[in-house]
């Protein structure tokens, strides 16, 4: 008997979809590591508070990877091709880092234990920038959307294991067996490298370094209307993000939630709705295409801010907290496929690496300079007041993106 898949299911057949959603969990595992868990680790060691906050540095590589991306759009290793042979290289160094990690103690050594979470945190930075390249050249236009979906959902579990599960870990095994282990666990990364497809098309790397650095910047603004690109970037996902800095707060000092309630709700049922969202969005775009996928879930993202205002003119009630919760996540990983969907199909396979890089860090301003009003917003004008607010933050992002629905319809034709 044949069974007929149908087409929107048919992309998860890819062998390349299967190598993004491993890749998205070898992202993900070690940032957990070289933060959250590795605080809780110095916290129960007993290291002095001061010397803990000191330690939130190591996440700057995260922030500054744009400034050394045009080298590994330059260099190409030995074996294995641009892009999977640096994500092999990134991966061997995070075995080795995490490893080192475990092997030392934050009471004897704490300045050691952060010179290799730096070290740690570079590789995983290095590699997230190779990976949204590889990502970004190795997947057909049909199959961005899904790709993009999977990467998301192989990240935050890895997050989950990385950070929840090390920590459930530590408790049974020690730390330094959970670091052993984790630095196990990134060989899924290497294997699925080593497996994974290299990008149908020819791409020619850049001749020298001077045009590493500089072809990506003259090539993004050659493009018509790049100013205005660069401007959805920054506000297309801002009211979600928006919205997203005060949500703790709001569950637990706005409404009386206990940190059970808003870590088993917004936190666990969170991220099975941003998964669900992520893939349910991927699989639409399909049909729907980039321009029409960025609007309608755009719009979605925008209106599922507004359960949260529904949910703080209501109280307290855990009905209306699961469903706000439930249906912000889910919006907002509806949004995310499309809005990576979109960085990807703004990137020259030439320069994928840097341009990836430096568009990734754009939409991050927004949420930089807007974030730190929020408190002021909600003392001024109340909690619902605020989500109102934080939903009207996203229009601008919906305006700009009708206004260069031509330039994105453009687009996606001239990438298919």
């Amino acid at each position: 008997m044949r069974f007929n898949i149908s087409p929107y299911l048919q992309v998860f057949r890819s062998r390349r979809i299967s190598t993004i959603m491993l890749l998205g969990f070898s992202s993900g595992l070690p940032l957990a590591l070289t933060s959250g868990t590795l605080q809780a680790w110095m916290a129960v060691a007993g290291v002095d508070l001061r010397t803990i906050g000191i330690f939130s540095l190591v996440g700057m590589p995260y922030t500054l990877k744009f400034l050394w991306s045009p080298l590994m759009d330059r260099f190409v290793p030995p074996r294995l091709g641009r892009r999977r042979g640096w994500i092999v290289v990134t991966q061997l160094c995070l075995m080795l880092g995490i490893a080192a990690m475990g092997f030392n103690s934050p009471q004897h050594a704490p300045w050691l234990l952060g010179a290799l979470a730096m070290t740690v945190a570079f590789s995983s930075a290095s590699q997230d920038i190779v990976v949204d390249a590889y990502r970004t050249d190795v997947l057909r236009e049909k199959e961005r959307g899904v790709g993009a979906a999977v990467f998301v959902m192989g990240y935050r579990i890895a997050m989950l294991v990385s950070g929840a599960v090390a920590m459930i870990l530590s408790d049974r095994i020690g730390w330094q067996n959970t670091y052993l282990l984790m630095a196990g666990l990134m060989s899924i990364g290497v294997l699925i490298a080593l497996w994974g497809p290299e990008p149908e098309d020819s791409i020619v790397h850049p001749k020298s370094l001077q045009e590493a650095v500089w072809g990506p910047l003259r090539d993004f603004f050659s493009r018509k209307g790049a100013i205005a690109v660069m401007f959805l970037i920054m506000l297309y996902k801002l009211g979600d993000a928006y919205a997203g800095t005060m949500t703790t707060a709001f569950l637990i000092r706005g409404l009386g939630f206990t940190p059970t309630d808003v870590g088993t709700i917004n936190k666990g049922l969170g991220l099975i709705s941003l998964i669900v969202g992520a893939l349910f969005g991927g699989t639409l775009m399909v049909r729907l295409g980039l321009f029409r996928s960025l609007m309608v879930f755009g719009i979605l993202q925008a209106g599922s801010i507004l359960s949260f205002m529904s949910l703080a003119l209501v109280g307290k009630s855990y009905p209306m907290m699961i469903f706000a919760v439930a249906f912000e996540n889910l919006c907002g990983g509806m949004g995310t496929a499309a809005f990576v969907s979109l960085l990807m199909a703004l990137c020259n396979h030439r320069y994928s690496a840097t341009q990836y890089a430096l568009l990734s860090s754009i939409a991050a301003l927004g949420r930089i300079f807007i974030a730190p009003t929020s408190g002021y917003i909600v003392n001024y004008m109340g909690w619902a007041n605020f989500f109102i607010v934080a939903a009207f933050t996203a229009l601008p992002g919906l305006w700009m993106l009708w206004w260069l629905r031509g330039d994105i319809a453009a687009l996606q034709k001239e990438k298919q």
